[in-house]
Formats: structure tokens, sequence, C-alpha cells
């Protein structure tokens, strides 16, 4: 069976074909190039997320000492941790979480998205056409992160560079000035969150890092300062990464289906099944690694321990035995089982106010822009793991 090839600017452009021939084959392949088992079919994905043989285990970017902002934000992550201590970060980000966060912030989204699709509507009407993602897209996730931590205003400038340079680490096949470029950016990260934690030591606030500050547990435990650190950083580049890309990915896709445009711009009570099918149908991360503690047979696969499988969330999506007419994006499809936000013991914390941002830019745009349209045919970014557009440019 011929494995697809990650670079291959073919492949990204539409990588679902490749991925319904290697699943006709069957569910679970040995990928050489990636160096692990990869799984296609829902059930083998499903299965790979929430196996507890199963797990994520960091191993540091090497050499360790020219990495060392790198590692300590992946040693402290609750995405990099397993049980016992997932369970704790995880218990003690969601008891935050908890505080009405995202009730907090739905009217403020709201009104952020309109302010948003009304400046890029001003320069679809001055210019002809606007990039979605320069005008919407990439600033909105990181303006409501940012409030969410209580970044100060003339801060907020910094984020969206810092995450962008990180967040690259998850490829494969990195030159060295692409990783060198994200330990400098990890490192001013680092250093700047270590100053506002300060600040919400002595001056709390509303915002989530003073509440993740004050979070203890049952048995009085606290997040450390790092552990603190690697939380507001993973919550800014899951979160800005997930919401752009479902955003660009979303809107493209409803672009060339002029008919699921038409719907929701007719019907906005189909903007929350709108979000999932998005989601589902062009999923911004498209593969998810764990590593096996013991030995794992996921869908007739052995995998041994050390040896690593990953899921395919983008192929999960488009499997015929769990999705009627996978192929096809549907707005009001319901129920709608994606497993875009993971699944077990890693699903996405931030899943509702991902959910939250899109849907809010869906509704200004059907609202704003209901004659939008595609102005150019769109780059798309050259990554794979996380599947994204560098620009879209709309007319109406």
């Amino acid at each position: 069976m011929t494995m697809f090839e990650p670079q291959d600017p073919e492949f990204l452009a539409d990588p679902y074909p490749a991925f319904d021939a290697l699943r006709a084959v069957g569910e679970v392949h040995d990928h050489p190039g990636l160096g692990m088992a990869v799984a296609v079919s829902h059930s083998a994905c499903s299965a790979v997320l929430r196996h507890r043989g199963l797990g994520r285990v960091w191993s540091d970017v090497k050499p360790v000492e020219q990495f060392a902002a790198v590692n300590l934000l992946h040693r402290n992550s609750l995405l990099e941790s397993e049980p016992p201590k997932h369970t704790r970060l995880r218990r003690l980000i969601a008891g935050a979480f908890a505080r009405g966060h995202v009730e907090r912030l739905r009217p403020w989204v709201a009104e952020l998205a309109g302010r948003l699709v009304d400046g890029l509507a001003e320069k679809i009407e001055a210019g002809d056409s606007a990039d979605l993602l320069v005008e919407v897209a990439g600033p909105l996730p990181v303006e409501v992160i940012a409030e969410l931590l209580g970044v100060p205003g003339p801060d907020r400038a910094l984020l969206q560079p810092w995450s962008n340079a990180i967040v690259k680490l998850y490829e494969y096949g990195l030159p060295p000035q692409t990783r060198e470029a994200a330990e400098r950016a990890a490192a001013e990260f680092v250093a700047y969150l270590r100053e506002l934690i300060a600040l919400r030591r002595r001056q709390p606030g509303s915002d989530l890092v003073s509440d993740l500050v004050a979070e203890t547990d049952t048995d009085g435990a606290r997040l450390t300062e790092d552990e603190l650190v690697a939380t507001a950083v993973l919550l800014l580049m899951a979160g800005h990464e997930a919401s752009v890309n479902v955003v660009g990915n979303g809107v493209l896709a409803l672009m060339r289906h002029r008919d699921q445009w038409q719907r929701l711009v007719e019907d906005p009570a189909l903007l929350p099944t709108a979000v999932e099918e998005l989601i589902r149908f062009d999923s911004p991360l498209q593969l998810f690694e764990r590593t096996a503690a013991t030995e794992v047979e996921i869908a007739g696969h052995v995998v041994k321990p050390g040896e690593k499988i990953a899921a395919l969330l983008g192929a999960a999506a488009r499997d015929p035995l769990v999705f009627d007419s996978p192929g096809t994006l549907d707005v009001g499809r319901s129920p709608n089982a994606h497993l875009g936000f993971g699944a077990g013991i890693h699903y996405c914390v931030g899943a509702p106010l991902a959910r939250l941002e899109i849907g809010a830019t869906l509704s200004a745009l059907t609202r704003r822009l209901p004659t939008a349209q595609l102005a150019e045919t769109p780059a798309r970014r050259a990554e794979f793991v996380i599947r994204g557009l560098r620009s879209l440019h709309l007319t109406s």
C-alpha cells in the first residue's frame, strides 16, 4: 500500500482521498516515513485516544541546554502528561475554568467578532477583497485568549507571533532554524508570563490566570509556577490554532458549497451544528500521537512498549461507517461524532471556548456578508499535522 508523503503539496491540498484508500485496505498501517503506525478508521482512532496503555511521552528536544524553554513548557503541559500528574493538572485547570469564564466572555466575544467582521466588510467595500485570516480569524482567538488570561491590551500583539513559532514543533522533519525560532519564542513567552503571574499574585483580577493561581483541589494541591506558565501557553497555542484553522478551513468549504452557506445565511439556528460540521469536514488537527507503555492491540495491530501510534483525525472524520456521505458538507448534520477535540482524558479542556469563538465568527459573517465569495484560490500552509490556510481573500 502506498503511504502518503506529509510534505507532498498534492496531498496537503486534499489528504482525504489518500485516507480513504488506506481505510479501504485496513484500519491501521505502518508509516515508515513518520516512524509509527497510523490509525485511519473512526473506531481505531477512538481506541488510540482512549486506550490507557497508550500515553503522551514527551522526549526533550536536544541538545537540552539549547531548548530549555521549549522543554519546560512541554514537561509541565497538560497535553504532554499522563496520570497521576495529568489527573491533578486537569482537575485544577478545569476547576479554574468552571468559574464561569466562557459565559463571562460570551457577549464580549460576540461584540468582538461583529467588530472584526465589520472591519473586513469595510475593507472589501473599499478595495474589492480582504483576507479573512488577517482581519478576523487570526486576531479573534488571540484577543479572546488574551482577555481570558488578563493580558493587558498593549501586550496582546506579542502573543500570535510567539504561538505561531512554538506550534511548529509539532510538525516533522523541521530545519534547525525553525526549532531555534521556537525556542526564542518560548523563552520570551515564559519570561513574560512569569511577570504576569507575579502581578496576579499581588493584584488578583477576574481573569483565568488569577483563578489558576488561586485554585486548589481537595488535597490542597496547587499548580506550580512552571505549570501555570505551561497552561497559559497551551491555551494560547491550542486555542488560537484550533479556532483560526476551523474558521479558515470551514469558510473555504462553505464558499465552495454555496448551498450550505445559503442555509446558514437563511437559518441562524443551524450555527451550533455548523460549527461541529466544519470541525469534522476539514480537521484543523490531523494527527495526534501516542506511545505504548505496555503492549497494546488496536484493530488487530500490535503496538509494542515504546512504539508510537497516531490517530489521523481527518481520516476518522471521513469514515463512512460513522458518517453518512462523509465527503458531503452538511451544516445540519446531527449526530456528529467527530474526534476534532480529542477523546478520553485528553479531550480538549478549551472546547467550549473554541465553539463560542467559531460560532460568533460564523454568525457575524453570515449577517454582515451574506453574499461573500472567494476572491481568489487560497494559499494553504505547508504543514500536515496542523492543517490551515496562509490566506483566504473574500469579496462580496
